[in-house]
This record gives structure tokens, C-alpha cells and sequence, in this order.
């Protein structure tokens, strides 16, 4: 077994979302109101700062796929001709991942946070100003399956992952030493290890119900930070959804962001 896994926090009750803030976004299609988590406090006040310092009056939507979401927050594309290649701006500075999954998943509607790749950002760490909003698709209940598979496969690769970084310097002298036997039997124990201590991924009923009835994208799930929800305007993000894209999925006709402003702290 090849065997990356994001160790899920579970968060207190949020059903009282009654004291959180709330932003409404003017643009060239429409309002969108989007409400902040509180659980997810770095997000919520790097969000909430750079509304009220103004940031993305004037952006572009510089992203949109149908089915799947609408995406903006490059301060690059606030005086971008038509042939700018977008997506690589944002502020100096990342965000520490906040992925609160199960709490929180990729319903339609909900707003996260941008990222680069694995690759190169491991810690999953998210854009200080880039983010998407969620439109997505409806899903059949077998498909959800195929997807909590996949989401058990990642975590149990993850922490395969992290125990052979524990025990790298075992490994190289190993390695040195020509013990292929040694090696085989370590890697045996890895692999025991790491099927039991990682349970499987099941995904709650209220991801099910919502990807079964208003849809969304749940292989983002665990891997980028939710951090907000419309809560209206999403006539508006179907509108921006469906407007036609040229090169790198960029509107033909500019969509952009007219104001951001708190509506409610």
C-alpha cells in the first residue's frame, strides 16, 4: 500500500450562528451577503480587515468554472487587460489552515479560502486574499461513497507519511547498511500501524443530504479551508457561474467586485 491526511478538528455546536458578521459583496452581476464562522478565527479576521481596508473593491472574478465555483481576490486583476494571466496575487503573507471537516464542507454556497498545491504547500496553508465560492454539482449516494474512500485512502497515506519522516535516520542507516530485510519489516510495521490507528472517513448526514439535494463539491473536502457561507446572493454566483470564459476560465466580459463592506460584526 502506497500510503496525505489532514487531521480533522472536530468544533463545539454551531448552530447559533446568530453573533457572526456578515459582508456584502456589490458586484457588476448582483449582491452576494456572506456570513464569517467563528471557529474559524484566522480567516474570519483577515476577511473582515481587508473589507474594511478596501481590498477587493475593484477585483475581478478571474476564475470561473461552471459547476464547480466562481473565484477572486487577486489583487492583480484590479487594472488587468484582457490578456493578464491571473491567480499568482495575493498579500505577503498565508494563513494557517482552519479545516473544520466534518463542521464544515464544500456545500453549495459555502466560501473558502485559495491555495497552492501540496507540492509546494504542505501545511495547506491558504491565500491571505484569494477565495471561491462553491456552486458545484448534485451527487448520487454511491458517488459519495467513492469519495469517502478516497478521503480515507488520503488520510491513511498522510499519516503513513508522517511516521516515515519519524523514522527517516532508521531508514537511511538501513538503507546504508543493505538490510533490504530490515527495510521490508519496517515497512510492514509502518503499514500495521497506520491501519490502526487511522478509522475510516464517513461522511456525516448533513454533507450527504446536502450533496445529495443542492450539491457542491465534497472532493474539496479536508483539503482547503471553509471558512463562510452565503447566506444570499446566490442567484447572483449563478449568474457570474454562467457568464462565458475565455483563456484560464477568465469572463470575457470583466465581472467585478463594485464594494465589500461589513454589514454586521
Amino acid at each position: 500500500m502506497l500510503l496525505t491526511f489532514t487531521a480533522y478538528s472536530q468544533t463545539p455546536d454551531m448552530n447559533n450562528r446568530s453573533n457572526e458578521p456578515e459582508v456584502l459583496f456589490t458586484t457588476t452581476d448582483g449582491d452576494i451577503l456572506i456570513r464569517l464562522y467563528n471557529d474559524t478565527p484566522a480567516h474570519r479576521d483577515n476577511f473582515l480587515k481587508l473589507v474594511k481596508e478596501g481590498y477587493y473593491d475593484g477585483l475581478l472574478f478571474h476564475r470561473v468554472i461552471k459547476d464547480f465555483m466562481v473565484q477572486t481576490g487577486d489583487p492583480d486583476s484590479k487594472n488587468a487587460d484582457s490578456n493578464a494571466r491571473l491567480g499568482a496575487g495575493s498579500p505577503d503573507y498565508t494563513l494557517p489552515a482552519e479545516i473544520n471537516y466534518p463542521q464544515h464542507f464544500h456545500k453549495y454556497g459555502a466560501l473558502a479560502a485559495a491555495r497552492t498545491g501540496d507540492q509546494v504547500n504542505p501545511e495547506r496553508r491558504s491565500s491571505g486574499s484569494q477565495f471561491y465560492i462553491v456552486t458545484g454539482q448534485k451527487y448520487q449516494p454511491q458517488m459519495l461513497k467513492r469519495f469517502e474512500q478516497r478521503m480515507g485512502d488520503e488520510a491513511k497515506q498522510q499519516y503513513f507519511s508522517n511516521l516515515v519522516k519519524e523514522n527517516m535516520p532508521k531508514i537511511r542507516e538501513m538503507q546504508a547498511a543493505g538490510d533490504s530485510v530490515g527495510l521490508e519489516s519496517l515497512q510492514k510495521a509502518l503499514i500495521e500501524q497506520t491501519e490502526a490507528n487511522v478509522a475510516a472517513v464517513e461522511m456525516p448526514a448533513a454533507a450527504i443530504e446536502a450533496y445529495t439535494t443542492v450539491g457542491g463539491t465534497p472532493h474539496l473536502d479536508g483539503q482547503y479551508t471553509v471558512f463562510g457561507e452565503v447566506i444570499k446572493g446566490m442567484d447572483t454566483v449563478e449568474k457570474i457561474q454562467n457568464e462565458p470564459t475565455g483563456q484560464q476560465d477568465r469572463p470575457v466580459q470583466d465581472v467585478r467586485i463594485i464594494s465589500a463592506r461589513v454589514v454586521k460584526e
